[in-house]
């Protein structure tokens, strides 16, 4: 695994679980020197084995992460990604509630109205970014709201697998046990 010349990782999916995670390039950076803050990515991804372990345990098992995280930027803000969840689950409430029961500070919500204004993203932020500094979205096979360069609406998985502003395909990690 490694960074292409446009700064992004391979395009590709990557398996990896979190131990594997925190001894890839994506913590420990590139070996070319660059500056990197190896720190603050492994903090981001103790984060995120938080949320991983909840969504474990209420039977999510596909997990994908990307964001400038999995970009050759020192010091990415968050960890985003999605997860493949079952509609009739989420559109219920049970799969927020389960996931609410497992975090104690009831962070798992994908309402607009839930989130709170961040100074220095200078934009709002859901709950859990605010907590954990990680936003995973439930992925039912649903619009992203990310087009394509064409401006046609994407699904998660195609809207992942690449950047927003120039759409160059770019790789993605699958989180496994």
């Amino acid at each position: 695994m490694h960074f292409n010349e446009s700064g992004l990782l391979q395009p590709n999916d990557y398996l990896l679980t979190m131990d594997q995670l925190r001894q890839s390039v994506l913590v420990q950076g590139p070996t070319d020197g660059s500056p990197w803050d190896s720190r603050w990515r492994g903090y981001l991804v103790d984060q995120l084995e938080i949320m991983v372990q909840q969504l474990w345990k209420v039977g999510i098992e596909d997990i994908f992460i990307d964001g400038s995280f999995v970009e050759n930027k020192a010091h990415p803000s968050d960890i985003d990604g999605y997860f493949i969840c079952d509609l009739m689950m989420l559109a219920t409430g049970e799969l927020q509630a389960r996931l609410n029961k497992e975090d104690p500070y009831k962070v798992w919500t994908w309402d607009s109205s839930s989130r709170l204004y961040d100074r220095n993203s200078a934009k709002k932020q859901l709950p859990m970014w605010h907590r954990y500094r990680v936003e995973l979205y439930p992925e039912y096979n649903q619009a992203s709201g990310i087009t394509d360069q064409y401006g046609h609406m994407l699904k998660f998985p195609s809207a992942f697998r690449q950047t927003r502003d120039t759409f160059l395909p770019k790789g993605i990690v699958k989180i496994v046990k």
